[in-house]
């Protein structure tokens, strides 16, 4: 514990470190603050129906990655979805656009304009959801009497230019986040929000267990041990990787001086989940169409199955599909985001080979089949992930809104963001010579 408040107290003291942090957390602080303020023309007094119609289901995810600002009809209650929703699909265009492969190739300028593209695309997303979000609200409880100016174009105008400004206004939080602050600012406004949802679902589960005599404390201490298991199993799952050796025939290195390295070895490292979260988005933003095609052939056997089937996010048939979805996806994210071709030719440009192993092609084919062979298990444990919240629901009886939290896109979110915002205090100590937070970087000495 000494060590922890020591390594706290290095970071105060490297100037650039504690001015990004404080700018992050103020930031943040000023994301969170929109997220309670209400859209003009509607009575936050009537918004009661609206927030426990959002507290669990597929709205639940939604509101809790907008941070509550769905169920308050905040004026962030788009969130930052629209434009991760638009990054998916400049990336995803960008496997069949000529251009945008180029823009791909052009280094920092090409970057640009991609993020140029994408933002545009976050406005057009924003201005089709921002009406539907409106419009919606009626189905989602909020009273006809809420709407103070009535529902007319008086309010639907104003409010759509409100809620496009403040979904591009907490897009350019991410980016000044990423730029002046610490950790990637887009993935910490998603943390942040789902965070904030943290301590009211642990508060229902305890009054839940505790006055209902369902458990008491005991249970209580069981489901925390559980969930720091499953945190961990999380972390094995974002840092495992599979390394393959490579050698190098000759290397000058300049380190002071300058000194031929003969058959130095190196390692590449192969993700077992290269993926990320992006499998089980891609999966969640599919699982919406089973319900709604439900719902469309309600008349038929098959479509009132599917429509009662498919809207409780904790059934069996829900996360079947789900989990093989997302399996699915997983191949399908990492063939197109791990590059093993281009790998290779960079590999055979820089002087370097996998022992035994031919450059060029061979190499490619290579990496490509320990890519498939490593993928495998990592997309069962990604599938196992998502759907263990239904597992902990049916097996112990937890709330919908603590489970959540055991996995799922929530809990990845949270520990891939973690993870990269502690390497990035991690580096800023280690470059000034101190102990990081990580026991890897406690091997560095001065010269």
């Amino acid at each position: 514990m000494k060590k922890f408040f020591e390594t706290l107290s290095n970071i105060w003291k490297i100037e650039e470190l504690r001015n990004r942090i404080v700018i992050t957390l103020g930031l943040l602080l000023v994301y969170r603050f929109g997220c309670q303020i209400v859209l003009p023309g509607i009575d936050t007094a009537q918004l009661a129906e609206l927030t426990s119609n959002t507290e669990s289901g597929i709205l639940g995810i939604l509101n809790a990655f907008t941070g509550g600002a769905f169920a308050n009809a905040s004026v962030f209650a788009l969130g930052i979805m629209p434009y991760i929703s638009a990054s998916i699909v400049v990336q995803l265009m960008g496997i069949a656009i000529p251009y945008l492969q180029k823009l791909q190739k052009e280094g920092e300028s090409g970057r640009k304009t991609i993020n140029q593209i994408t933002r545009w695309l976050t406005i057009g997303i924003c201005i089709v959801q921002a009406p539907a979000y409106l419009y919606s609200l009626g189905a989602l409880g909020v009273p006809d009497s809420a709407f103070i100016l009535g529902k007319g174009m008086d309010f639907i105008i104003p409010s759509v230019i409100i809620l496009v400004t403040g979904c591009v206004f907490a897009m350019w939080l991410g980016e000044k986040i990423t730029d002046k602050g610490i950790g990637n600012g887009i993935s910490l406004l998603i943390m942040i929000g789902i965070i904030a949802t943290l301590p009211q679902s642990f508060v229902q589960e305890f009054i839940s267990r505790t006055a209902n005599n369902n458990g008491g404390l005991m249970f209580i201490l069981i489901e925390v041990i559980i969930w720091f298991l499953v945190i961990l199993a999380s972390v094995l799952l974002v840092m495992a990787t599979r390394q393959i050796p490579v050698q190098y025939a000759r290397r000058t290195a300049s380190g002071g001086y300058e000194k031929n390295i003969m058959g130095s070895r190196q390692y590449i490292p192969l993700k077992l989940n290269a993926s990320g979260v992006m499998p089980i988005i891609f999966a969640q933003a599919i699982m919406f169409a089973p319900g709604l095609i439900g719902r469309t052939f309600n008349s038929t056997a098959v479509g009132q199955w599917m429509e009662v089937q498919f809207q409780d996010i904790f059934g069996l048939a829900y996360n079947l599909l789900f989990a093989l979805l997302i399996i699915i996806f997983t191949y399908f994210y990492t063939a197109i985001t791990v590059p093993t071709n281009k790998m290779a030719d960079d590999l055979k440009r820089s002087g370097g080979f996998i022992p035994g192993i031919r450059p060029g092609k061979e190499t490619g084919d290579f990496l490509d089949k320990i890519m498939s062979l490593i993928t495998l298990p990592g997309s069962v444990f990604l599938a196992l992930l998502a759907v263990l919240p239904a597992i902990v629901v049916k097996l112990m009886d937890v709330q919908s809104g603590w489970a959540m939290f055991y996995g799922g896109t929530s809990l990845l979110i949270m520990v891939g963001v973690a993870i990269d915002t502690v390497q990035q205090v991690n580096a800023y100590l280690l470059n000034r010579h101190y102990d990081g937070l990580m026991k890897s970087g406690k091997n560095r000495k001065v010269a």
